[in-house]
């Protein structure tokens, strides 16, 4: 039998708990040259010159970062690249590490914090899965450079480790019917969706049915969100706000989108691109006529606009 190799992360001095029996019947343990070198001490490990591990005594254990699939591989478990994230994050935040990042506050993050989640929604809209990939992988990039932060803060300081634990704790709070043995059932998303609010409203022991709705938030959304919690209440609809102005109208045609099943913010986003890429193609036609698409009178428009919409 080959030796067993054990895959590890990058930046990371953590091993896989899988490993653990094969390490204590090791002869010898070695290490590739990517393992964290703390890692390497800590497992008691020589360094591997390459050797194919297929060739190696089945009483080896070879530690490395890209483990090859075969029947003596132990795979680093799922969410492990996460430990690589924190670990390179907390080396550009450390001394010796970039001064930008080290510069950085929560407020001064807050613009690449809504960037990112924006550039997210238009990659999950737009259907394009590599982007998705990346900007997911920004967004992540925010919580862990918050987290950092706030690690740093002399004030109720907190760091990774408390957010994922809060995020746990909130899941498994949130779902009895899953994590325990509760007699309670659910059977339905939306059944899911009133127990939660159930749940969050007595763990926060909110006052009204407003209480966090984030108002900072864009408008139609808000209006949306607000008409949602509200309706849950049971408040009449013709309690909505009521009026001529534009703003008004505004809120009221987000609400009754929302009350009624739709999503408003993402209907008018819709509509939006839609536009966007109207103009855009119309300016396009314009430049293949030889016309100027800076320069287009109100019959230019007209004859360009794409039809068909």
């Amino acid at each position: 039998m080959p030796a067993t190799v054990v895959g590890c992360p990058r930046h990371a001095a953590v091993l896989p708990a899988a490993a653990l029996p094969a390490l204590l019947g090791a002869q010898r343990v070695l290490a590739g040259p990517d393992v964290p070198a703390e890692l390497a001490r800590a497992a008691g490990a020589e360094p591997w010159d390459g050797t194919d591990p297929a060739t190696l005594s089945d009483t080896d254990v070879l530690l490395t970062t890209a483990p090859a699939a075969g029947d003596g591989a132990i795979p680093a478990p799922a969410g492990t690249a996460l430990l690589d994230a924190v670990a390179v994050m907390d080396r550009l935040r450390s001394p010796g590490g970039c001064p930008w990042d080290a510069e950085q506050t929560h407020t001064s993050l807050l613009r690449y914090l809504v960037e990112e989640c924006y550039e997210l929604y238009q990659a999950i809209e737009d259907g394009d899965r590599t982007e998705m990939r990346e900007e997911l992988g920004d967004v992540l990039l925010q919580v862990l450079f918050h987290a950092r932060v706030a690690a740093e803060s002399p004030e109720s300081p907190f760091d990774v480790d408390d957010v994922a634990t809060g995020l746990v704790d909130k899941l498994v709070g949130r779902h009895p019917h899953v994590f325990t043995d509760s007699a309670e059932r659910v059977e339905t998303a939306d059944a899911q969706d009133l127990r939660w609010d159930e749940l969050k409203r007595a763990e926060k022991k909110r006052e009204s049915s407003v209480d966090g709705v984030a108002t900072g938030q864009p408008a139609v959304a808000l209006a949306a969100k607000l008409a949602s919690r509200t309706a849950r209440a049971g408040l009449p609809a013709e309690l909505l706000p009521s009026g001529d102005g534009a703003g008004t109208e505004l809120f009221r045609l987000a609400a009754h989108a929302q009350i009624g099943g739709g999503d408003p913010e993402a209907e008018l986003r819709t509509v939006a691109r839609r536009f966007d890429a109207d103009v855009r193609a119309a300016e396009r036609a314009a430049t293949a006529d030889g016309r100027d698409p800076h320069a287009l009178d109100a019959d230019d428009w007209r004859r360009y606009w794409p039809t068909g919409r």
